[in-house]
Parts: structure tokens; C-alpha cells; sequence
């Protein structure tokens, strides 16, 4: 595939070689727009001309934008001009939402901030032409834009992707995935978001494919919508997290499947941390009357301080799903089980290529065996080049040495193991609860209390350590719909989930929250905020519906009866 110096002159080369090649297709309803190539590069250079009167290279642009094509004129818009694009959620939104875009504009010091009103008032200019290229010259190391992480286990922080790390990652996905111009990409994903800004928008447009984009609001509230618009356009690629394929799995009627073909969705891509098997079995078996094909799943691993992907699955062959040995998987290694010994069942996310993947003792720096569950560090070219204005957390993150003396490693905070060559994520590591002398994983203990309660199920919900008296005691905070409690109370319901869910565990559990649908806080790309549910517990935050917890958990965290129908019991 040919390399290009920056995103910029890769974009330009597919725009000069088809100008009249869709590159956008936003669909709302009825409503369709649609912007070809010639098009989109001629409004970007118009932003770029707008945005250059306005700031000097380097200066950071907010780009706050509702779905539609708006975006990605502007992101392409501050590349033309040396600006830094900073992608965030829509002004005018909810309260959370504005305090994380405040947050972000003090954390970059943003020059500008633009959105669909912005945009509107840009005058129009000719042709694509020569002159459209950066006024600041793109090398490798040049900085592309910031994309602040989720926050999932601590603070969001403005990873700094560069030109070179941009287009080497996107080459790097065409490979594993067999990308190709002309290709057709399909999206409800938000474009401030990594996987939705990277492998669903620019990755198509430096690659010279068509993107028919959606809304998420628009998916969220129908979701068959999304399906009916892969198979509208007959999209090959479209992309998702694991709630989103349990979601059509579990609403979407036999009536709405019965006239869906999805025979011509190649990659259903899945980056969720980890992949739940039975939601993929489960997708897979719901649509295949539709066309749906098993080898169409594709999960993977990435994170923004990769750019984006590390590892995929091979195309066009079903997801590696295998069997370990529970205890072995408490106790830090991937086996097989024994007879008759408790299994958990683990989706691999691909042979790595392209980059240097290890599995390294976080405390000691010492490479780890096959099997041997690590820290995943990564070293290579779609390594980012850091934290914007963050040196100390830098050069802890970014340029890890391993025990052997080498050096530039991503220590990326996961924990996994390589099986036969195949990378196994199992969890993050700031997040491992480590009880009664065993190391567990929230998303298995959420994944059992889930399967507990009719209650519960297509719900999130968020388990976590606790410290009391140097130990932790697990609590698990799960959503409730109140119409399914049926003639029963909230304690009643806490009390059966919180004794099965111990004998399931064969530990004691210390407490279980329940609180209203909604009020378990997730981040954009929808992964838990266990750390931040587990802060706003102790705060008095969130209500509750009712709160089953030991004694001494009763001193430690603090909740807020939701009115009247809230109780706090021992």
C-alpha cells in the first residue's frame, strides 16, 4: 500500500484521483446528505482558510459538532490550516457532557472552538487545487490532534497522535482487514471517540471508501436502524462495542430480521475490553436467518495510546474462542481446564503484526512465558507521542523499559496473555479486585450478576474493590428497571442477587447497590467507570434504589436513599 507523509496529502491523493466518489453519506430519517470527494476537499480548504485567519499552526481547535458531515469538513479544515483538531461531544447536551468539553478546552488551551454554526458561516472556494495543502509542513512526529481518553479508570488525558502514527495504524488495520479503496464503511459511532473518529471515519477517507454515516441517538433509539442501513448500502465494514450487538440481539423483532440481508457484512469489528463469547454466539445466531455470517466477527484490541488498533482477528473466520481453567485464570495464567475443574471462556483478539507486543510483570519489568498473564506493553510506529503537557506520566507510559534493558514501550495498563501466538486480554489492571486471596475481574462478576435476575439483564452494572481494614470487599452497583420488580421490593431482590452471587463466586459478596436505569456512568464508548462509580459511592453519589452492605462497608461508603423507596440495609 502507498505511503503518504501525513493524513493530509493521503486524503488529498484519493479526492484528486476521484472527485466524484461519495465520501460521506449522513442518513437521518428521510433526510440524506450526501458529499463527494471533489466536494469534501474543497470544503475543507475552505475551513482551513477560515480557521488560518483565526489561528497560528499549532493552536488547538475544539471541534464540538452534532452527527452529521460538519465534522469531518473541520477536522480535515484544521489539518489544511497547522491546526490541532480536538475532538469532543456536542455543546448543549447534558450536564456531564459540557463539564468534560470545560474540562478539555482549559486541559489544551483551545484557540477556537467549532461546531455546525461555525461552519455555516465559512465561505465557499473553488476546485481542489494545488493550494490546498497544509501550511504547515506534516512530517512523521508532527502532531495530528489530541484525542482525550475516555477516563474509564482515572482522568481523561489528551493522547497526542502524530501524522506518522495516523497513517501507519490505518495501513496497519487495511492490512489485517483487507481494506481497500472503494470499500464501503458504515457508522453510528461518535466521531470524538477513537474507534469512531479512526477506523470508522478517516481510515475510509485516506483509503479512498465511501462512509454512510447515522446518528448514535438514532441507533440507541431504534436499533435496527443500523442494520437496515448496512443493508441499504451494502456495507462491508461497519464497527461496534459488545452492548451494541447485545442490543440488537435481544430488541430486534422476527418481523424486523425477516427482511434484512446483512450476507454482504464482511467485518462486524468489536474492540470491547474483554469480549463477552456468549454475546458474540448469541449475535451470531439471531442474524444468521438474515445472511449474518460467524466469520464475520472480528474482535480486537487497541487503545488511543496506539493510535488505535493493536491486534485483530483474521478476516473472514470465525472468532477464536477458548475455554481456560478459572482457578488458573485467578491465579494469573491462561490453561486448559482439568476435568471436572470450573471453565471461563475468553475471546482472542488476533496474532499481532505490525508492532512489538509483550507480556511483562508490571512490578518487575521481567518478560513473561506464553500463557503467563502480564501487562501488555507495545512498541512501534502507531505508538503516540504522549500526554499533552502531562512529562512525568509520559515517560512512565511511553517509554517503558523492560528488565532485558529495552526500552520505548507503551505500557498500556491491560492485562493479558498470548495462547499459541493469539493475544487473550483479560482485564485492566488498575482494576483487578484482589479478594480473599484471589484475583478477580470486574466484567466476570457483572457478567454472573447479570445472568442472576430477569431484573437485570440488558443492564449495566459495575463491580469493584473496596478497602476495609487491608482487604477488599467486592461491591457490585446494577441498574434496575422498577417494572420488572413485579410484586416484590428492592430488598428482597438485593438480598437473593447478593447470597447467589456469592455461592457462584464461592466468595462473599459485600455489598449489592441497585440503583435506577442510567445511573451506572459509563464513558462515551460505553466501558464501565468502575472507579468512578466506586468515588461517587463513597460521596453520596449516586441515589439508590437500595443498598444491601456488610457492617463495615456501611463506614466506608455512604449512599443517598432515592426518596422513599431507597433503603440501606446490613
Amino acid at each position: 500500500m502507498t505511503g503518504f507523509r501525513s493524513f493530509v496529502d493521503g486524503f488529498r491523493s484519493r479526492a484528486e484521483a476521484h472527485p466524484d466518489r461519495v465520501a460521506l453519506r449522513f442518513c437521518s430519517g428521510e433526510r440524506e446528505e450526501v458529499v463527494r470527494y471533489g466536494e469534501l476537499a474543497a470544503d475543507a480548504r475552505a475551513v482551513g482558510d477560515w480557521v488560518a485567519g483565526r489561528c497560528v499552526p499549532g493552536d488547538r481547535v475544539l471541534l464540538s459538532f452534532h452527527p452529521g458531515t460538519g465534522f469531518a469538513k473541520a477536522f480535515l479544515g484544521c489539518l489544511y490550516a497547522g491546526a490541532v483538531p480536538v475532538p469532543v461531544p456536542a455543546r448543549g447536551t447534558y450536564a456531564r457532557q459540557e463539564a468534560r468539553i470545560a474540562g478539555i478546552a482549559a486541559d489544551c488551551g483551545a484557540a477556537l472552538v467549532l461546531g455546525d454554526e461555525e461552519i455555516a458561516q465559512v465561505p465557499p472556494v473553488g476546485p481542489a487545487g494545488d493550494e490546498g495543502g497544509s501550511r504547515r509542513p506534516a512530517g512523521p512526529r508532527t502532531l495530528a490532534f489530541l484525542q482525550y481518553t475516555s477516563g474509564s479508570t482515572d482522568d481523561p488525558k489528551g493522547v497526542m497522535v502524530s501524522h506518522g502514527a495516523l497513517a501507519h495504524n490505518i495501513r496497519l488495520m487495511a492490512r489485517l482487514h483487507g481494506w481497500r479503496s472503494g470499500m464501503t464503511w458504515c457508522s453510528w459511532l461518535p466521531t470524538y471517540h477513537d474507534m469512531g473518529l479512526i477506523a470508522m471515519l478517516l481510515a475510509p477517507l485516506y483509503l479512498g471508501g465511501t462512509l454512510v454515516l447515522m446518528s448514535p441517538t438514532d441507533f440507541l433509539k431504534r436499533p435496527v436502524s443500523w442494520l437496515r442501513l448496512i443493508d441499504r448500502h451494502g456495507a462491508e465494514v461497519s464497527c461496534a462495542p459488545d452492548f451494541a450487538y447485545d442490543l440488537c440481539a435481544r430488541k430486534l423483532t422476527d418481523a424486523q430480521i425477516a427482511d434484512l440481508d446483512l450476507s454482504r457484512w464482511r467485518q462486524a469489528l468489536n474492540g470491547s475490553e474483554p469480549i463477552d463469547p456468549a454475546g458474540l454466539a448469541r449475535f451470531a445466531e439471531r442474524f444468521g436467518p438474515a445472511g449474518f455470517r460467524p466469520q464475520a466477527l472480528t474482535p480486537g484490541y487497541g487503545l488511543a495510546e496506539a493510535t488505535l488498533c493493536v491486534s485483530s482477528s483474521p478476516v473472514d473466520r470465525p472468532p477464536t474462542v477458548r475455554l481456560f481453567d478459572a482457578a488458573g485464570l485467578a491465579g494469573g495464567s491462561l490453561r486448559a481446564p482439568g476435568q471436572d475443574a470450573a471453565a471461563a471462556g475468553l475471546v482472542g483478539c488476533g496474532v499481532v503484526r505490525g508492532l512489538d507486543v509483550r507480556i511483562v510483570d508490571p512490578d518487575s519489568g521481567r518478560e513473561l512465558d506464553d500463557g503467563a498473564i502480564g501487562e501488555v506493553w507495545v512498541r512501534g510506529r502507531s505508538v503516540a507521542l504522549g500526554y499533552w503537557q502531562r512529562p512525568e506520566e509520559t515517560a512512565r507510559n511511553f517509554e517503558a523499559v523492560t528488565a532485558a534493558g529495552e526500552g520505548g514501550f507503551l505500557r498500556t495498563g491491560d492485562l493479558g496473555a498470548r495462547v499459541d501466538g493469539e493475544l487473550f486480554v483479560t482485564g485492566r489492571l488498575k482494576e483487578m479486585i484482589t479478594a480473599h486471596g484471589r484475583n478477580l475481574y470486574p466484567h466476570d462478576i457483572e457478567r454472573e450478576l447479570r445472568s442472576l435476575e430477569p431484573a437485570f439483564h440488558g443492564l449495566p452494572s459495575a463491580a469493584f474493590g473496596v478497602p476495609v481494614r487491608a482487604r477488599e470487599e467486592i461491591v457490585v452497583v446494577q441498574e434496575v428497571r422498577f417494572r420488572d420488580l413485579g410484586g416484590e421490593g428492592p430488598e428482597a431482590l438485593a438480598r437473593r442477587a447478593k447470597d447467589a452471587l456469592s455461592a457462584r463466586l464461592g466468595l462473599r459478596i459485600g455489598g449489592v447497590v441497585l440503583v435506577r436505569v442510567g445511573k451506572v456512568r459509563r464513558t462515551t464508548s460505553g466501558k464501565v467507570q468502575r472507579t468512578l462509580m466506586r468515588g461517587l459511592l463513597r460521596a453520596g453519589s449516586p441515589e439508590v434504589v437500595h443498598a444491601l452492605l456488610d457492617p463495615e462497608l456501611r463506614a466506608v461508603l455512604t449512599p443517598v436513599p432515592d426518596g422513599q423507596r431507597g433503603t440501606v440495609r446490613a
